[in-house]
């Protein structure tokens, strides 16, 4: 712990600290963004009580709407900072027009912003979404007499081979967690291996199971609709670099046998769409972009490069490939195309889903390809009955598998000591 703290107290260099400003700035949409992130803002603390819920990004904070709005229904006086590492997932939690809540920048990880951040928002309990463990966050929060809560929390064997290279820094970060609920059984007994203390443990919960679908403009849908046969669309779902050529491959050579398959390929980051449209041109494939507001029409390939329009994707298509999952990401969550009916294709990297897809698996409802050449065979064979028949499994194991956050609530409810507060 002490390496690591004094690694980010090196920042306090004025050559470094000129350096990772800019850095901030390259990945902000404002200049005020690197004030949030280092929490020298001048807005005045807070009213509460309040709670500090953290997510990396979209995937983590739509995990969590459930939770935050039950939260607050259950709480009246109750108000929510909901903080992420990207601009994107600041703008989906303050997009949801919950009362009480105010959502930001996550300060970096290190002691003097943490400090400024806590002195602003005046929380009483920190509530972590996934694996989002950063160490001077947690300690410190936990010294400054926040109860740390962390839900859904996954940890693959390759992260906890990466923490067990630092047992001392493992100890100190998970000895300072009040409450852990693991989204499986496998992550809750990683934790336990390096040291979370028993009396922290709590039943695992997925809480990407309890979330809502994402959303749909229905203007949007009712235009696009008819431009797209839905059992021969093809939606790759935010696919990383490395992935787009092998999917453009494999759709190019389906189209030899399935002439009418199209392809909606949505990168994981918008800000890649010239990138791949790039990737597009060079594999011969006439397209159009949607950030652009070009129509569909009759192209092969529609580049979905917008943020907040996933919705939309699931709904036009009738097959799904699961991005991250081609590249050694670990893969997305399943369950948002299976809310759509959509069929699921996936690549052999599934470590951050894996409960889930072994579940989907053991159902027939997902079909894993190992590359290009798979996926190809894949989207040439599966017919619209057997696209219809894995859908339809796959949204019966959703629904089996639909977690009670009841339990989850009243357990972070307890450990934040919310109805003291509320009486007080």
């Amino acid at each position: 712990m002490r390496l690591y703290r004094l690694l980010f107290s090196l920042l306090a260099l004025p050559a470094l600290t000129l350096l990772f400003a800019l850095r901030l700035l390259r990945r902000a949409e404002r200049p005020e963004d690197i004030r949030e992130r280092l929490a020298t803002t001048d807005a005045p603390p807070l009213p509460g009580p309040r709670l500090w819920l953290h997510g990396a990004s979209n995937g983590e904070l739509a995990a969590a709407r459930t939770l935050a709005e039950a939260l607050l229904t259950a709480h009246p006086q109750l108000h929510l900072t909901i903080t992420a590492n990207t601009t994107t997932g600041r703008a989906l939690a303050a997009g949801w027009g919950l009362p009480r809540l105010t959502a930001c920048l996550a300060p970096i990880d290190s002691r003097a912003a943490h400090r400024r951040f806590l002195a602003q928002h005046g929380p009483q309990a920190l509530v972590i979404v996934e694996n989002e463990l950063w160490p001077n966050r947690i300690t410190l929060s936990r010294e400054a007499g926040l109860a740390v809560i962390v839900i859904s929390a996954r940890l693959s064997a390759r992260s906890a081979r990466r923490w067990g290279k630092w047992p001392a820094l493992a100890r100190e970060v998970l000895s300072s967690i009040t409450l852990l609920s693991a989204q499986d059984a496998e992550s809750a007994e990683r934790f336990a291996a390096l040291g979370l203390p028993e009396q922290a443990r709590a039943t695992p919960v997925a809480l990407k199971n309890t979330a809502p679908p994402p959303s749909v403009d229905p203007a949007a849908l009712q235009d696009l609709a008819p431009q797209f046969t839905r059992e021969n669309t093809l939606l790759a779902a935010s696919t990383h670099p490395g992935e787009e050529e092998q999917l453009l491959s494999a759709f190019t050579e389906a189209r030899k046998s399935r002439p009418d398959l199209r392809l909606i390929l949505a990168p994981r980051h918008a800000r890649r769409g010239a990138e791949v449209a790039a990737l597009i041109e060079r594999a011969g494939l006439a397209f159009a972009t949607r950030s652009k507001g070009e129509a569909p029409g009759e192209a092969p390939v529609f580049l979905a490069d917008t943020m907040g329009e996933m919705g939309l994707w699931y709904a036009l298509s009738g097959l799904c490939f699961t991005g991250g999952s081609l590249v050694e990401k670990g893969g997305h969550t399943p369950w948002e195309p299976v809310h759509f009916g959509c069929a699921l294709l996936h690549g052999p990297s599934c470590f951050n889903q894996a409960e889930a897809f072994n579940a989907l698996h053991a159902a027939g409802a997902a079909l894993e390809v190992r590359d290009a050449a798979g996926l190809a065979r894949a989207l040439a064979t599966l017919t619209p009955a057997e696209q219809a028949r894995m859908a339809k499994s796959a949204q019966a194991v959703a629904r089996a598998r639909r977690a009670d956050i009841a339990p989850l609530l009243a357990a972070i409810c307890e450990a934040a000591n919310l109805a003291a507060a509320a009486k007080a």
